[in-house]
């Protein structure tokens, strides 16, 4: 987040991790609380924040270990990262919200929805995996090979290409959009991409999504080669209240791929369940 912004809090961890968020919308209607994917900032959530804001309160913080929030000392863990969660969430003295998340936001959020069932409104799980298998293990092994031996400058493109469809990225007028990501991707602290990769690399949801208690929405792009449709299907049978939606035409950031069918989606969603 940005260092100058007035309305940027800092929620202090007890490893020493330094979490940046800020609230924002409707201070009196139900809280959503948005969770970012790996290697970028809340910035991704901008199109999401656009079209809810006039209508939810929202509080969206950068994962630790991302943007402006420092990574801390704790062991790699979905558990760390949903406990940063509840964190925020005390520091506006929100009881409860709508757990929102994209790829680690999506499992984070999941996690949250396990851990502090008492605090989860409701859950969207966008473009995310329960499980890690021993391909996607050793996915992250190599991008950290390349990040050791490069730094992240390198992981910029084929990352963009992993999470975006050739079409959205071919068409002139997705430049602004396919700069942003680009930097939010180039400048993420090594240290975090680190730490974040080693979370996914440990990730076992998928025999403790029948234990959700709260309803949750899983949202999938299309054609996410990362959190393929098929896989969230599973998941989406596996959790005793939820609802898939497969989102048309978008890869791995079906978010800013196609943010009116994404936001029509939440909408809905949160309309039932807010």
């Amino acid at each position: 987040m940005p260092a100058d912004a007035a309305d940027v809090s800092i929620v202090l961890r007890p490893d020493g991790a330094q979490i940046a968020c800020k609230a924002l919308g409707r201070a009196e209607a139900p809280w959503v609380i948005l969770s970012n994917s790996l290697a970028t900032t809340h910035d991704m959530w901008a199109p999401q924040i656009a079209a809810l804001a006039d209508r939810f309160g929202i509080v969206c913080y950068d994962t630790r270990g991302h943007g402006s929030s420092t990574v801390g000392s704790a062991a790699p863990g979905l558990d760390v990262l949903a406990a940063d969660v509840i964190a925020v969430l005390d520091h506006y003295g929100i009881a409860r919200a709508n757990v929102a998340g994209l790829s680690l936001g999506g499992m984070t959020a999941l996690e949250t929805a396990l851990s502090s069932p008492e605090r989860v409104q409701s859950v969207i799980c966008a473009d995310a995996r329960a499980d890690a298998p021993d391909a996607y293990r050793a996915l992250w092994d190599g991008n950290l090979a390349i990040m050791e031996e490069h730094g992240m400058a390198a992981l910029v493109a084929p990352t963009l290409e992993r999470w975006l469809t050739p079409e959205f990225r071919s068409d002139p007028a997705n430049e602004p959009a396919l700069k942003q990501i680009a930097g939010m991707v180039g400048a993420m602290p090594e240290p975090g991409y680190r730490y974040a990769a080693r979370c996914l690399q440990s990730l076992n949801l998928l025999p403790r999504l029948r234990d959700i208690a709260v309803p949750v929405l899983y949202l999938v792009g299309s054609e996410d080669p990362a959190a393929p449709p098929h896989v969230m299907a599973e998941m989406d049978e596996r959790t005793p209240n939820s609802t898939c939606v497969t989102i048309p035409r978008a890869a791995h950031l079906s978010n800013i791929e196609q943010p009116d069918i994404f936001n029509a989606a939440m909408s809905v969603w949160l309309g039932m369940h807010g």
